[in-house]
């Protein structure tokens, strides 16, 4: 039982920080009304569309995992009580995985993305690319901040079901 309370706490935390993409992408939004509402410059004007396009993202990715860990939370017992050593093994084998892909595409892909965009703001001069660059680095900076948090997470969690696992009772 106390392997079901800790997925179901984790979930839960996920629940709440994905709150931060949807916070993250009406700031976005917001700065988006106000540039057109009140830019007078060629570079004001053209922060509208990029800041538009952001927290539309950030707003579809916040969404779309508040929706996912929120139905997580009760699957998690159907799971639980239906097997619960499949439920460990699959929980496992699920933390491995989203370990491995932050690996790959928080803390490797998107700096990468950060540092050509930064290249980019440095050798052009058009408004547009401009504003369309910062806004990138921008977003994906929230996301760097959001996923951290979500990674440490999750590797809490998993090295907490290894050492849970190890404690279980195993068929012979």
């Amino acid at each position: 039982m106390e392997i079901l309370k800790l997925a179901q706490d984790w979930a839960r935390s996920e629940v709440f920080s994905t709150r931060f993409f949807i916070l993250f992408a009406l700031v976005f939004l917001a700065a988006s009304f106000g540039f057109w509402h009140l830019g007078k410059t060629e570079i004001a004007r053209a922060y509208v569309i990029p800041l538009l396009v952001a927290g539309a993202l950030l707003l579809t990715i916040g969404l779309g995992l508040f929706f996912t860990n929120k139905n997580r939370i009760s699957q998690f017992e159907k799971a639980y009580h239906q097997d619960t050593e499949a439920f460990i093994s699959s929980e496992i084998t699920r933390a491995e995985n989203t370990l491995k892909e932050y690996q790959t595409i928080v803390f490797t892909a998107i700096p990468i993305i950060i540092a050509i965009c930064a290249l980019v703001v440095a050798f052009v001069s058009s408004p547009i690319w401009r504003a369309s660059m910062i806004t990138t680095i921008a977003m994906l900076v929230v996301i760097l901040l959001i996923d951290g948090t979500a990674h440490a997470r999750i590797n809490d969690y998993y090295q907490q079901l290894i050492s849970l696992d190890k404690t279980f009772p195993q068929k012979p």
